[in-house]
């Protein structure tokens, strides 16, 4: 897996050997990040990855000129290849590595734009989206993630079996 664009662009990026994650492929990333892109969220903004997997999302993000990102993952083994892959890139003063669950830390996360991966069959989207302070969310699932009161669906993207909604805080 590499960085897509960016700083960083070509730059290698370590996918941990767990049955706990599904990395999203450069294809599905380098969509979103065009969208993104357009909508210009992504230079200058706090980004949180939640449910991080190997951190591409929030690497990406970065590297296409995010100030911060804090990725939250639970996965002891995941957590160790998101800390080599910060290191290695030399992300280590913008970003904070923090293990737990992304529903429980939501509340502590401040960002610009969040980016959540949850597992398939994951049903806790209105909890999660209840407790993050952010005004986008990428969601990444099985389906289309339906949008809870106080928010609004900006865009739905099917990518084979991958769905990505796009989130966006009334008010």
């Amino acid at each position: 897996m590499r960085v897509v664009a960016g700083e960083l662009r070509g730059r290698r990026i370590v996918a941990p050997r767990s049955g706990t994650i599904r990395p999203t492929t450069d294809k599905v990333r380098e969509a979103v990040f065009n969208a993104l892109t357009s909508l210009d969220v992504i230079v200058g903004a706090r980004v949180a990855d939640l449910f991080a997997g190997s951190g591409a999302f929030g690497i990406e993000a970065l590297s296409r000129g995010a100030v911060h990102c804090t990725f939250i993952e639970r996965d002891r083994t995941v957590i160790r290849a998101i800390d080599e892959n910060v290191a290695v890139l030399g992300l280590r003063d913008r970003a904070t590595v923090r293990f737990g669950d992304a529903v429980a830390l939501a509340p502590s996360v401040r960002a610009d734009v969040v980016f959540a991966d949850p597992p398939y069959g994951f049903e806790g989207w209105e909890r999660l989206l209840d407790r993050l302070d952010a005004g986008l969310v990428v969601a990444e699932g099985s389906g289309e993630v339906p949008a809870p009161e106080d928010w609004q669906s900006s865009r739905v993207k099917r990518y084979g079996r991958t769905w990505v909604t796009f989130l966006e805080r009334l008010g």
